[in-house]
């Protein structure tokens, strides 16, 4: 498996495909598959029973499906833009970092 510069709850913007431009929090990461859930993008009607030992209604319901991570650029923080993530060791600890200004990514 591959090692990630993205994590769950990082901001991100999706730079292609139909949703290009939404900005959206990381909900899961699929490392096998290549793909991230990202809140409100790439939305999809899926039609569900009602299931009564769960107390769910049935009908039509939207949710997120997988967008491949090669679509999406983190978000930082203190310039606002899609930017690359670095690694550098800070205080004897591996931290990701803006390739544009230079800052550390939480």
């Amino acid at each position: 498996m591959q090692q990630y510069r993205i994590r769950k709850d990082d901001r991100v913007m999706v730079i292609t495909g139909k949703d290009k431009g939404k900005i959206g929090k990381i909900l899961k990461v699929l490392r096998k598959k290549d793909r991230v859930l990202v809140e409100k993008v790439n939305m999809a009607k899926r039609h569900t029973r009602p299931n009564p030992y769960k107390q769910q209604a049935g009908g039509i319901v939207e949710k997120e499906m997988p967008i491949h991570i090669s679509n999406i650029m983190v978000m930082c923080d203190a310039c606002a833009t899609p930017v690359r993530v670095g690694y550098r060791e800070e205080g004897g600890k591996k931290v990701r970092f803006c390739k544009k200004c230079n800052k550390t990514i939480g």
